[in-house]
Order: C-alpha cells, then sequence, then structure tokens
C-alpha cells in the first residue's frame, strides 16, 4: 500500500518536472530574435487594429479584424523612419534620474 503512493507520489513529481522542463524550453526558444517581430499595434476597438510587423528587412503594415488579416501597406527597409519605443527599462532609469536630482 505504501509502495503504490510511493510510486504515485514519484509520477506526480516526474509529471511535474517535464511540464516546468518544456515551459524552460519553448520561453527559451520564444525570445530568440526570429524573423518576424511585432513593431506595434493600435487597436481600434474589439478585437480591430492595426499592427506593424517587421518580416526581414521589410515592415508590412496589417489591418486586423476578427475574421481576417488584410495587408494594407508595405515599406522597405530605409523608407520608414521609425522611432525607439519607450521600454519599461528607458522609464526606470528616467525615473532614477529624476529622484537622485530631487534628492540633492
Amino acid at each position: 500500500m505504501t509502495g503504490t503512493y510511493v510510486q504515485m507520489a514519484v509520477a506526480l513529481a516526474f509529471v511535474i518536472f517535464l511540464i516546468i522542463a518544456t515551459g524552460f524550453i519553448m520561453k527559451k526558444k520564444q525570445t530568440r530574435g526570429g524573423f518576424m517581430s511585432i513593431i506595434g499595434y493600435q487597436p481600434f476597438g474589439p478585437k480591430k487594429g492595426v499592427a506593424a510587423l517587421r518580416v526581414g528587412k521589410e515592415i508590412l503594415i496589417l489591418g486586423v479584424t476578427s475574421n481576417e488579416m488584410r495587408l494594407l501597406k508595405t515599406f522597405h527597409e530605409g523608407e520608414l523612419e521609425l522611432q525607439e519605443q519607450d521600454g519599461f527599462h528607458n522609464r526606470l532609469e528616467r525615473f532614477k534620474v529624476r529622484i537622485k536630482a530631487e534628492d540633492k
């Protein structure tokens, strides 16, 4: 009886380990710089919007609805000037600078 519980606990631990390992591997594969990346998305209502994707050396502007995606415009690299998006790291650095300035 006790052997059955031990066997079941080991099997459960093994399955949990497999789930965690698979998640870790999938996350690592996903963070690699891929061929396609999302530059931005502007929603225009529920399940509607415009997306900008970088695919290789082209930038695609797509109209997205709940039923379809439609190519609106294609830009080649150099045709379109993109601004750097203000990410969390940049905001945090500006906040730190502001706090240091207020302390002085």
